[in-house]
């Protein structure tokens, strides 16, 4: 089948594991996700969350792309709302020439934690100067598209590499497809945070009709040696959707997460409720006969994989026996 595979990392801490722990076996799965074949590796943004060891994806990109030679490397993805435009020109230009021709810059609207996290992120920025996800969006682009030789008293997101790093929109929605359309970067349909089917068919229609870049979506994958420990492993996983009364909507991972955010949040919820899974599970050959058949119906062209198992050997061996049976070749 004619797609690639790319991988979205989130350092999760397994049992009685410490940041320093999920954070080698992250580099430890980049390098191996190089040997496999994957095309990108990705790091997620999460604040205030002690399971998760990423709540700088740029640090960690520098990080492995120091010691990695071929796989694109990238952030899936930055928080916009969090941060200057022009400092993650900035930061990203630089990784960009540290490794040209390697870097990928995904952002995303979700504030990557709950909202006591949002403001102390937050904290004394005019957030009505900033304007929408899409005002800063556009800030971001511009900053990116400046060349260094541009005349007048022009500031610039220095270093300018000689490739600029890649633009990705990471969404699930049509407006997000549409920005991504607009500015021609690329788009990345978050099935692993919404399985909406009817969603994904109509936001993939759009993104098809308005973009000539390729068709992207990420999806939740565990893979085992048996159906049974696959579906042991993925039984525990849950997505939440959370709309409030004063308009905030986010995904989050649990019930609790849901209340929690609400709370913290200072306004009534209005609906809380489990969210459709794309989550794909059980041996290497089941699997792929699902990510076939969606890549056959949607004409998806790469997929993202978020495996949400934080027990390090099982996460490693998901990823190498889905590698195994996309590359039709034994992975060691």
């Amino acid at each position: 089948m004619s797609y690639r595979l790319s991988i979205l990392d989130k350092s999760p801490l397994g049992e009685g594991e410490t940041a320093a722990m999920a954070l080698a076996r992250t580099l430890r799965l980049a390098q191996r996700a190089e040997e496999w074949g994957y095309h990108r590796f990705w790091i997620a943004e999460h604040h205030n969350t002690p399971q998760l060891a990423s709540p700088s994806p740029e640090l960690v990109i520098a990080w492995i792309l120091g010691q990695t030679q071929r796989i694109r490397v990238g952030s899936g993805g930055v928080m916009l709302q969090h941060y200057s435009p022009y400092k993650v020109a900035e930061n990203f230009n630089l990784l960009a020439s540290l490794a040209p021709g390697r870097v990928d810059l995904g952002v995303g609207k979700a504030p990557g934690g709950l909202p006591l996290s949002t403001r102390a992120l937050q904290q004394g920025v005019h957030q009505d100067e900033k304007g929408s996800f899409a005002d800063q969006l556009s800030q971001l682009n511009d900053w990116l598209t400046l060349s260094g030789t541009e005349s007048g008293e022009t500031v610039f997101p220095t270093p300018i590499p000689p490739l600029p790093p890649e633009g990705f929109v990471l969404g699930a929605s049509v407006q997000s497809a549409q920005l991504a359309a607009q500015f021609n970067w690329h788009f990345i349909f978050a099935a692993h945070l919404n399985g909406d089917r009817a969603l994904l068919r109509d936001v993939l229609s759009f993104w098809q009709t308005h973009s000539a870049r390729p068709t992207i979506v990420a999806v939740q994958v565990i893979v085992a040696d048996s159906n049974d420990t696959a579906a042991q492993l993925a039984e525990n996983v849950q997505i939440w959707g959370v709309e409030l009364e004063n308009g905030q909507r986010v995904t989050v991972a649990s019930e609790e997460q849901a209340l929690a955010f609400a709370a913290q949040a200072g306004s009534p919820p209005r609906k809380i409720a489990r969210r459709e899974q794309a989550l794909l599970h059980g041996t290497a050959q089941e699997v792929m006969a699902k990510l076939n058949a969606l890549h056959t119906q949607f004409g998806i062209e790469e997929f993202i994989i978020d495996t949400p198992v934080a027990e390090g050997h099982a996460r490693l061996t998901s990823l190498r026996l889905l590698a195994q049976a996309h590359n039709a070749v034994e992975v060691l």
